[in-house]
Parts: structure tokens; sequence; C-alpha cells
């Protein structure tokens, strides 16, 4: 080869690899492009979900002087709690209202002035007067949560006059500002969002039943799901033959890990509701068939962390006189833990953010009360969300991006648990 060829070789080469390293560039340039792209709209997402929501962690209340007058409470002095539960309290809330605005005399606008407090201000003050009754015959000055469209005056997602603000009059306006002069009308941290159930009055309504509700599911997913997906990897991994019969399993468990959610959701129809007849709506039945949708996820990731621990440690466990069992239990298992830890906490944080298999089952109603145990009717976070976002009042959607907010920060307390425990736990050899 002359030396003419091999500067036409060399310079080939040379303009190959300047290709090569050009495709290299762009390849990683549209890598980080499709990373910023897809943490801007994660970005995006969060920032609208915040700003959305952040403000539905206060609630504007209004102050009213209420007289407790005995004739509506109890006019027989009977003392007794039963006639205190059934006397008229929201027609004290109005007294109190037609004396701060004595001017207000047609009936539409007595109306709308009562509208100024929330409809749940009676149930406040008989449970005042249901815990201390001593308050009969005085005059208390008195906080009571405003009602829906007020609060989102105040709040400035809704303007007088405006498209939306069409409940919000001038007469009407004219009130708040005076409340708002006299200091009557205040924003205040919104514990009811976190104390209270379902509502259909927005102001009223809180996510503390559906927490219960979520708390219960997830309770009896976990007791059902980690056992037995363990012990179904242990036996998979380490004492099943190797033969058809274990592939066909093997290959069913991994497909049943792609099944949509909503078939989990039809099998608890069929199964749980309509042949073996458990309540419908109840945290038992919910906890079922995410079970049956998180086993898939917890057998893969545990046989892999089986797989993970080096074959020398259950030679080292047999060689020293270990049965077959005691290896496995007292050698391998504690050492996959871990891993198995992490793949549960992942299935678990997938199974709270699961609505369709629980929409399916019923888990959909409409539900006031706080379950006290598994067989309640009960709703769930996620259901909560999806019953709120349907919901044409303003104050609903406020509410929605709250949830949405406190749902997020859940998951990723139980993502970044199942971090720290690999973390913590993990060993290398």
């Amino acid at each position: 080869m002359n030396k003419q060829d091999h500067e036409a070789r060399l310079n080939l080469i040379k303009s190959r690899l300047k290709i090569r390293y050009a495709k290299e560039k762009a390849f990683r340039a549209a890598g980080v492009t499709a990373i910023l792209t897809a943490l801007s709209m994660l970005a995006i997402l969060f920032i609208t979900i915040v700003g959305s929501g952040y403000s539905a962690f206060q609630q504007t209340f209004v102050r009213l002087d209420i007289h407790f007058d005995q004739e509506v409470i109890d006019p027989e002095r009977s003392g007794d709690p039963e006639v205190f539960s059934q006397a008229d309290f929201a027609g004290l809330v109005k007294k109190s209202l037609r004396k701060k605005f004595p001017d207000v005399r047609k009936r539409r606008q007595k109306r709308d002035l009562y509208s100024l407090v929330s409809s749940g201000a009676s149930f406040q003050l008989r449970d005042m007067v249901m815990n201390n009754p001593g308050i009969i015959g005085s005059t208390k000055t008195v906080w009571m949560p405003a009602d829906d469209d007020i609060d989102m005056y105040v709040k400035g997602h809704i303007k007088a006059g405006e498209k939306g603000g069409g409940r919000i009059k001038d007469y009407k306006l004219a009130w708040i500002k005076e409340l708002s002069a006299g200091g009557a009308i205040e924003k205040r941290f919104n514990r009811t969002l976190f104390t209270s159930g379902d509502s259909r009055e927005p102001e009223l309504a809180g996510i503390w039943g559906a927490a219960v509700g979520s708390f219960y599911t997830m309770f009896v997913t976990l007791v059902l799901s980690f056992p037995l997906g363990v012990a179904t990897a242990i036996y998979l991994e380490e004492f099943a033959p190797k033969n058809i019969w274990t592939d066909i399993l093997e290959v069913n468990i991994n497909n049943l890990a792609a099944v949509p959610s909503i078939v989990f959701g039809l099998l608890g129809l069929a199964v749980f509701l309509n042949f073996f007849g458990l309540p419908r709506s109840a945290p038992i039945v919910g906890g079922l068939v995410l079970t049956f949708m998180t086993l898939p996820t917890i057998i893969i990731a545990s046989r892999a962390s089986l797989l993970a621990v080096p074959p020398s440690i259950r030679e080292g466990a047999l060689g020293v006189g270990a049965s077959k069992m005691q290896a496995v239990m007292h050698h391998v298992l504690p050492l996959a833990l871990p891993g198995m830890l992490t793949g549960t906490i992942i299935g678990m944080a997938r199974a709270l953010g699961e609505t369709a298999p629980l929409l399916m089952i019923g888990m959909v109603a409409f539900i006031v009360d706080i379950p006290a145990g598994i067989f309640d009717k009960a709703t769930v976070l996620p259901v909560q969300i999806y019953l709120w976002a349907d919901s044409p009042e303003r104050a609903f959607m406020e509410r929605t991006s709250a949830a949405i907010m406190i749902l997020l920060a859940f998951l990723l307390i139980m993502n970044a648990a199942a971090v720290i425990l690999r973390k913590r736990f993990e060993r290398r050899w």
C-alpha cells in the first residue's frame, strides 16, 4: 500500500468517525431533550395542581354573635340532649344575620343574606350546645364557615358580575365588604378538609373518610398480598421442580402483571360481590381486589431478590448440615427481604393510586360517615378525587387539586420509603 492509498484510507476512517461522533452527539442531544421535555411537562402538571389546590388549605369564616335562646333550644327546661339536637339552630343563625343587617326586608334578599354562611353552621351550633349545655341562654361570638361562593369570591377565584360569579349580586357584595371592614370575615386553616368526610357542600367536604377507607383497604391488601407473594416466590424459586407446569405458572404470573386493572375489578364484582355476597363498597372487597392486582408485582420482585442472593450462601448453609428449608429461611430469605420489601411498597403504592377496579365494586358511592372497620361502607382517596372532579361547583375543583396533592405526597413517601429500605438493608457481596 503506497502513501497515497494510506492517506485516502485514513481520511475515510476520519470521515466515518466524524459521522459516528455526530450521530452520537445527536442521539445524546435527543435524549437530553426528551428528559427535559418530560421534566417540563411534569413541572407544568405539578404547578397546575398546586396553583389550583393550595387555596383549599384555607377556608373563609364569618364571625357572628349567636344568642343561644333558651326558648328555641330547650323551651321546657328539660336539659334533655335529645331535645337539644332537634332545636332550630339554623333559625339562630338567621336571626343573628338579620340583626347584623336590619335593613334587609325583601324575601329574596333575606335568602341571599342567609346564604352568606354555610348550611353546616347549624350543626356547628348544635355540637357546641351538646358539648357544653351551659351556654344556653348566653350570647357567644362564633366563627362559622362561609358558603362556597363567598369562599371562592374572597379567595379571588370568582368575581362579582363575571362568569361564574352570577350568584354574587351587588347587594351581597356590599354585605361582604361591610363584614370585611368590621373584621368579621377571615381566612383560616381549613381543618375540615382533614377531619371530615364527604359532603354535598364543598365548604364542609373533607378527605378524612376517604383516607380512613384507603388505610383499611391498604391494610387488607398488605396483610394478604405480602405473605402470599413472598411464599409463592420462595416456592417457585427454591423448591418447585422445573417442568412444564411451573413454566406455565411463571408465564401466567408475568402476564397478570400486565393485565389492565379494570379486569381485576370485574373479577371482584363477579366473585366477591355476586358469588360470595360480600358487602358492596367495603374495604374488605377493595383489599381483596387490589391483592390480586398487587400479587404479580410482589412475586416478580421477590423472585428477583432471591435470585440476587449468591449461590455460595445456600451452599455454605447446606455444607454445615442445614436442611433445604433451614438454608432458605435462615440465610437466603433474610438477605432477600430488603428487595422484597421494596417490591411490596412499590406494589402498594400502585394499588393506592388505583381507581378503576374500585369503581367496579361500588366504592364510588357517596359515603359521609367515617368507616370504623373493613366491613363498613367506605371510599378511597383516588375515588374521592374522581367524585369531586365530576362536581360542578368551583370549590370542588379546588378541593380536587388539594386531594391530588395529598395523594401524591403519600405516594412520594411510600416510594421514598422503598428507596430508604433498599439503601438501609442492602448488602453487597
